[in-house]
């Protein structure tokens, strides 16, 4: 198994990586210059406390076993660094940060021979990389020498200036040396500009013009990329791209593609989307672009997924307005709401009485032998944790790293600050004393489910209390911000600096789950019996003129559900008018 401070990891679903979205916003997007990458890991009932890699220097010769993310399958071992850097879940001290999504892709290029999964490729490249370019040279170095066994991956790699999105796909394991190990591609998200991935292959043609070409060693060459950079300027291409010497010549080999190189598109050839990837998945990425462009309705019927030739949405927009964390949190917290893809129109009975943004998997069902299919929002119920990480070039890198979590549904927690630069965990975000199957009180992952399980079928009644606390927490959380870090850059060493930062992660981890237990007792108390106790305004609960609690309102049927009712049943439940004596 994968080892982890105060963890051991349990089994984790296949099926995991087959549900998660990525945003990234730019330095120049951002409304404080930020550079922020979001990640939801859509788990399907996996148990995933917060991962914590410390700092460490090797000896040579020495091995690191390699481990399958997904199944903790063993798959080899590889020479460990003889230095690896702290990593706080999917951010490091360097401040690089990365997230991925799965798309899968053509069954045939999966690796069996290979030994590096996605998941370990993004710990190992973070515990061995300063900078989002070095992250991405330990990535295609890694899985060219040992292989990538896991389907196709959208990758975030991002640090305090910059992000790219990289996409990567194995040769297959009965490739010739000629072909390679793997196919990749890597571009460039401009500054001024967001983008975002969910399970589906977003890069198309990169050899158009519209790229300016860089080699991957001259990757890490700071003039070579200066003098990118000003070709880019000069010929007005729109960033930078980086990609394996057989991106093309593999799917020519294979049969796949013929037309000219410019005209090669990364995902038509290896993972073309269908309506399951337009619809499932890139409808997540349009309504992301959807509440940061003034008119997006252009793109909706190709996030529908069902007109063949809708144009195709682009890698990524200029937003229309500068980028929050805020408006982050709500991007993370989105069912569709006011869109074509709403879960609460008119007529769908599929969130139940109390109308939840939320509908059961899998996404497609059947009745009679014909096949239909839910929406898939960026918000669902299986998410195990979910983050925003936010990376600032104008602090000390034990500051600027601010790492929030959630871990679960991203909508029905607070997201709390964890700095990456910390040295430990909160004991409720470890792991320790729970797994898939043992809940403990203890712990945010059960804890926070427990409170959402609670919430979910009745939603429209219990989410509003929620809602309250969760947004407390997080206000206090942004308001609390300046004033911790203003004492950490007042200190006069970065050990001092980090040792406040920890204690103060820490302390906001245990606030948290001691308010979430709290919240847990309150909503059991106050809708229990589908009733409703009432509260007063500091939300203690009444009692009446005896000492018992108050009356109860009974709210019965929401109004919508009601009159949805009665079209389907007509006067079947109608009270018949009494006589008149």
């Amino acid at each position: 198994m994968r080892k982890i401070v105060l963890v051991i990891l349990s089994v984790l679903s296949v099926s995991a990586a087959f549900a998660c979205t990525n945003f990234i916003v730019g330095k120049r997007a951002s409304a404080d210059g930020s550079v922020f990458v979001t990640y939801n890991a859509d788990s399907y009932g996996a148990f995933m406390p917060l991962y914590h890699y410390p700092a460490a220097k090797h000896q040579a010769g020495e091995m690191r076993k390699v481990f399958e993310w997904d199944t903790n399958k063993y798959l080899g071992e590889i020479p460990e660094a003889a230095e690896t850097y702290n990593v706080i879940g999917n951010s490091n001290e360097w401040q690089v940060t990365i997230g991925e999504t799965t798309f899968g892709g053509r069954e045939e290029m999966a690796d069996s021979t290979g030994i590096i999964d996605y998941g370990s490729l993004i710990y190992i490249a973070l515990q061995r990389s300063k900078t989002a370019r070095e992250a991405l040279q330990v990535m295609t170095s890694l899985v060219a020498e040992y292989g990538y066994c896991s389907e196709g991956e959208t990758f975030s790699v991002a640090d305090k200036d910059e992000a790219w999105m990289l996409e990567m796909m194995g040769c297959g394991p009965d490739r010739t040396k000629e072909q390679g190990r793997t196919v990749w591609v890597a571009v460039r998200i401009p500054d001024d500009a967001i983008a975002a991935h969910a399970n589906q292959s977003r890069i198309t043609q990169f050899l158009d013009g519209r790229y300016v070409q860089v080699r991957m060693k001259d990757l890490l060459n700071p003039k070579a990329m200066a003098k990118a950079e000003r070709n880019a300027q000069k010929l007005n291409a729109q960033s930078i791209v980086v990609f394996s010497d057989n991106v093309v010549s593999y799917a020519r080999n294979m049969g796949w593609y013929e037309g000219k190189d410019a005209d090669f598109s990364y995902n038509a050839a290896y993972a073309k989307p269908d309506f399951s990837g337009r619809r499932y998945c890139e409808a997540r990425v349009w309504s992301f672009f959807n509440r940061f462009a003034d008119d997006f309705s252009e793109y909706v019927p190709y996030a529908a997924g069902i007109e063949k030739d809708a144009k195709e949405m682009p890698l990524w927009i200029i937003p229309n307005k500068k980028v929050t964390i805020q408006d982050i949190r709500d991007a993370m917290r989105d069912h569709y709401e006011g869109t074509p893809f709403a879960l609460d129109q008119k007529g769908d009975i599929g969130g139940g009485i109390f109308q939840m943004p939320y509908r059961p998997s899998p996404l497609s069902f059947k009745v009679d032998d014909v096949e239909y299919f839910n929406e898939r929002p960026i918000s669902t119920q299986q998410t195990a944790w979910s983050f925003i990480s936010q990376m600032r070039s104008s602090l000390p890198r034990e500051v600027g790293a601010c790492f929030w979590f959630g871990n679960d549904d991203g909508n029905m927690v607070a997201y709390t600050p964890m700095y990456s630069c910390i040295t430990r965990v909160p004991k409720c975000f470890s792991g320790e004393g729970a797994d898939d199957v043992t809940f403990s009180m203890d712990n945010a992952f059960w804890v926070c489910n427990w409170v959402s399980n609670m919430v979910y079928p009745r939603y429209s009644m219990m989410f509003p209390s929620l809602k309250e606390v969760r947004d407390s927490l997080d206000a206090s959380y942004a308001q609390l911000q300046p004033e911790i870090e203003a004492k950490a850059l007042a200190l006069p060493t970065a050990e001092e600096r980090i040792k406040l930062l920890t204690d103060y992660s820490c302390k906001k981890g245990d606030e948290m789950i001691a308010r979430w237990q709290q919240l847990a007792f309150f909503l059991i108390v106050k809708y229990n019996d589908i009733v409703v106790k009432p509260t007063d305004e500091q939300g203690r609960f009444l009692r009446n003129k005896f000492g018992g609690g108050a009356k109860v309102v009974r709210p019965g049927f929401p109004d919508a559900y009601a009159r949805e009712l009665l079209n389907q049943t007509g006067t079947k439940y109608l009270v018949p008018k009494e006589e008149k004596k």
